[in-house]
């Protein structure tokens, strides 16, 4: 059978080359996929920061804008995933569109993107158990003990098969959801004194120049939808679960959260809920359901929002093994990433990777962490801020250019007629994705809360920017000097099956030689 790049390669059996599939459906993939954006991790962390460092109250009309421009994105994009089934989605995608270079610089901006957003939580994560610990029983432990412990426990899981990951993903989700829910109508049911007001959703509370920063924290508040495709070669359907997957994060984490931001609206007042955050940081949820069901409910939220960061971290965990998998197999990385674990079929090398880093970057930080001994905002304001921010814009960067990539690769296809709607769809969302990299580039300084000549406000995009340009560099050094690695890139387990093939034949050659030899 011929290999190109048409090929299904679901229907490839790549042995320890390949990942395994009918591994999982589409209830595990959805818990993952979902998982990922952590819900009360978003709505306790990320919006009361978003209201106290950016001032925007609009912040439920964002999340519905941001819901709009990544419903037209996913048109194109899970289109995509039943043409091409490769754990590397984003740049796989790129390299069938844009080509084999552009890929490249797609593989490393996605590998530093989703790995700073894996690891960036690790910083909440110490802040909130080391908190809980002094608070609860006078435990003194420095933020970064825990961090690491679950480094450590997220890496061995990330060992173990996606069955047991789906299953705890899936239990943790459930139950994040079902305590914002109730926090939600607990909220509508008591309002704050201005009573139920739909002002949130007015375009007006929009302006300030803190808009751009804004649209960055949001958006990264969604990151995980997209990963579906990362699992396309372990489902039993990906032409199919692929797309439905993410049609239904997209939507169900738009209204998730523009209704969670507006009940917090709502439980602190329009017109107090800035200063409110601005007062009690991550700890507004917690006030604010206290003060309506109770200090026991205060309480399990505090232990879900801890397992709900696990949630998320575990899932990302997930998504860099694999990117890194896919990386290895086609030489982007070394070979030997390329390889999966053979009991369980997990992408062994690739996980190990990613916990080696989030260990680095932990300790890293715990030994420049310049707070007062035994602070545990250092971590929040420095681990997870700055992490966060650099994946959420590598990330939005990287839709940007698969919104591009589609385009061409519909187009190189002859099908733009066919798919002139899909086609439409991506146009927009590129458009709409490069005015919100715009904004938050020139917003960074608000983003960080730093001083307008911080030499922070270069660095940290910086590092989005020189990723990019040195995947470039490697994709046109590939393209000169191994042009068989450059032309593999994206095609994922097909790689494998050319190896093979191409193997064999050489085996045969010098089978033949050796017989003719023996004969002489």
């Amino acid at each position: 059978m011929a290999i190109g790049r048409s090929t299904d390669i679901s229907t490839f059996k790549g042995g320890a080359r390949a990942l395994r599939a009918d591994r999982i459906g589409l209830p595990g993939l959805l818990f993952s996929v979902v998982a990922a954006s952590a819900p009360l991790m978003v709505v306790a962390g990320v919006m009361p920061t978003t209201w106290a460092v950016m001032g925007i109250v609009g912040q439920p009309l964002i999340f519905v804008i941001l819901g709009v421009v990544l419903a037209l994105f996913s048109v194109g994009y899970a289109e995509m995933s039943r043409h091409v089934h490769n754990a590397g989605a984003f740049y796989a995608y790129i390299a069938r569109g844009l080509g084999g270079t552009a890929g490249s610089a797609a593989s490393f901006l996605a590998l530093l993107s989703y790995s700073a957003l894996q690891f960036a939580p690790y910083g909440l994560l110490g802040f909130e158990v080391s908190t809980q610990l002094q608070a609860r029983f006078d435990v003194s432990v420095s933020w970064w003990v825990p961090a690491v412990v679950g480094v450590l426990l997220v890496g061995t899981l990330g060992w173990l098969k996606i069955d047991l990951n789906a299953k705890v993903l899936g239990l943790l989700l459930l139950i994040e959801v079902a305590i914002v829910v109730v926090f939600d109508i607990s909220a509508i049911a008591d309002p704050a004194q201005a009573g139920v007001s739909f002002h949130a959703f007015n375009p007006s509370t929009l302006s300030g120049a803190g808009l751009g920063a804004a649209l960055c924290f949001c958006i990264a508040g969604f990151v995980g939808f997209e990963q579906s495709a990362v699992y396309a070669e372990e489902t039993s359907r990906p032409h199919l679960v692929v797309a439905r997957v993410t049609f239904l994060a997209v939507g169900f984490i738009a209204v998730f959260y523009a209704l969670g931001a507006w009940a917090l609206s709502i439980a602190a007042g329009p017109d107090q809920v800035v200063g409110l955050s601005q007062k009690h940081a991550t700890d507004l949820l917690f006030v604010l359901a206290q003060d309506r069901l109770g200090a026991g409910f205060a309480d399990v939220l505090h232990v879900f929002f801890v397992t709900g960061m696990f949630a998320c971290l575990l899932s990302f965990h997930n998504v860099v093994a694999r990117y890194a998998f896919a990386m290895g197999r086609e030489r982007l990385l070394p070979a030997a990433f390329g390889r999966t674990n053979p009991t369980s079929g997990a992408p062994a090398y690739g996980s190990l990777l990613q916990s080696a880093v989030s260990l680095a970057a932990v300790l890293l930080f715990a030994v420049t962490d310049k707070g007062p001994v035994g602070d545990p905002t250092a971590p929040v304001l420095r681990l997870f801020t700055w992490g966060g921010q650099v994946g959420a814009l590598g990330i939005i960067v990287l839709l940007a250019t698969a919104s591009v990539a589609v385009i061409a690769f519909f187009v190189r296809r002859g099908a733009a007629r066919a798919q002139a709607v899909r086609i439409a769809c991506s146009a927009l969302a590129a458009a709409a994705l490069l005015v919100i990299i715009f904004i938050t580039v020139r917003d960074f300084d608000v983003l960080l809360g730093s001083d307008p000549n911080s030499p922070l406000l270069w660095i940290l995009p910086g590092i989005v920017g020189a990723t990019a340009v040195i995947g470039l560099a490697y994709g046109l050094y590939l393209r000169a000097a191994r042009p068989e690695v450059h032309s593999g890139i994206g095609m994922g387990n097909e790689v494998y099956q050319i190896e093979q093939a191409r193997n064999a034949g050489a085996g045969a050659e010098a089978g033949a030689g050796a017989g003719a030899g023996s004969v002489s």
